[in-house]
């Protein structure tokens, strides 16, 4: 992991203050959402389908941080929408820090570098930027169905990390990711200074516009392997090397959706970020009357029987590591480095072939898989070959006016 060494010592004494304590939920990092609206309307997302009312409401600074208190969660991250467009974000950021909160500052970039040149943010080791990037060029103008975000992007993420802030990154993954495209965004962020990035894949928002580019499970592992396997040396990940071989199919854990909790205008939702089950008014409320073995793989939810998010999975392989099995699991994965596969080429290869016969989509015995590695199909609709049609059918109809 690239965590600087003050914060991974802040969370592993945290970490271990629980494990002695017994406790078998606990947050680790707490999504807070102050605000539902957005500058863009990605095809994947389901976050920016609310009504324009809600669009316009925006959570007071004072009871984001009273948020923060109440959970208790080392790691903040600042979701949405976008919080660059909320008027109070440099409050609420100065206030989680006077909390000894590691902060991450999500973002989709457009901004950013307006931000830091106009001095909105000062540079600290407790803030990091994370701004979302789902691959080279056009490949993330298609995701977000915007022309030109991938350069704004880019240009914002040199001007941060030359102001001396904290840069990461997050990729999420779908069935139209062009894994070699994917290696060379990993190879460019390395080399205009990024911190770390984090992975995942994404989550089927039944309210997204493009619902044809998720992945089912057995499709993840295979596009995380056709990514992480060869890697680059100079490739630093803000997240567990054990979460990483999960997304490649190397291990499985169970969700575990409690160390991840979500604020946001509704209140404490349940039971993650991704479903919304209903709201809670307090955190305890969360933790101790949510019915937590209705959720996950293993419950058989079939909302659950694909993810395999960061935000349900990072916490369980972070309390693998705490184990001396865990630990030492952790430090051969470490060792491994490179994670050398003679077969990622024929994934590579067979991921960008166009399909030629339909794959059942399941993860149920006896579904069938294709037998080169390649994922289901991904046809015209799904991968339109220009910008310009993926941004005709991917964006909402009425896409938030207030920006």
């Amino acid at each position: 992991m690239s965590l600087p060494l003050a914060q991974t010592l802040s969370l592993s004494r945290y970490l271990l203050a629980q494990r002695l304590r017994r406790r078998r939920r606990y947050p680790v990092v707490l999504m807070l959402e102050p605000l539902f609206r957005c500058n863009l309307t990605c095809a994947g997302c389901g976050k920016v389908q609310y009504p324009t009312h809600l669009l316009r409401t925006e959570m007071p600074a004072q009871t984001c941080l009273e948020a923060a208190a109440e959970c208790g969660a080392p790691i903040v991250s600042i979701a949405g929408g976008e919080p660059l467009l909320h008027p109070e974000i440099r409050r609420i950021v100065d206030g989680l820090i006077a909390q000894k909160r590691w902060v991450y500052l999500c973002s989709n970039g457009v901004l950013l570098e307006d931000a830091v040149e106009e001095g909105r943010f000062e540079p600290n080791k407790r803030l990091s930027f994370l701004l979302h990037l789902d691959g080279s060029g056009e490949e993330h103008d298609r995701s977000v169905c915007r022309a030109g975000v991938y350069d704004r992007v880019m240009a914002g993420i040199r001007a941060a990390v030359k102001k001396g802030h904290r840069v990461t990154t997050s990729t999420t993954l779908y069935q139209t990711s062009n894994p070699r495209r994917v290696r060379e965004l990993f190879d460019e962020l390395m080399e205009v200074g990024v911190e770390g990035m984090t992975l995942s894949a994404g989550y089927d928002f039944p309210t997204a516009a493009d619902q044809k580019a998720f992945l089912r499970r057995q499709e993840t592992q295979r596009l995380f392997r056709a990514v992480l396997s060869n890697r680059s040396r100079s490739w630093r990940f803000n997240q567990s090397p054990l979460f990483l071989e999960f997304l490649m199919g190397l291990r499985d854990y169970e969700c575990s959706p409690w160390s991840n909790p979500t604020y946001n205008l509704f209140g404490w939702q349940i039971p993650c970020f991704f479903l919304q089950d209903g709201y809670v008014d307090t955190f305890r409320e969360l933790i101790e009357e949510t019915p937590w073995q209705e959720y996950g793989r293993a419950s058989g939810n079939p909302r659950c029987q694909s993810c395999m998010v960061h935000i349900g999975y990072e916490g369980a392989a972070t309390q693998h590591m705490l184990s001396l099995k865990g630990l030492a699991l952790t430090l051969r994965a470490l060792a491994r480095g490179r994670y050398i596969d003679p077969g990622q080429q024929a994934i590579l290869e067979a991921w960008e072939k166009p399909a030629r016969r339909e794959a059942a989509r399941s993860d149920g015995p006896g579904a069938a898989e294709p037998a080169s590695g390649a994922p289901a199909a991904v046809t015209a609709a799904t991968a339109p070959a220009d910008l310009a049609a993926t941004v005709a059918t991917c964006s909402p109809a009425e896409p938030s006016k207030s920006l």
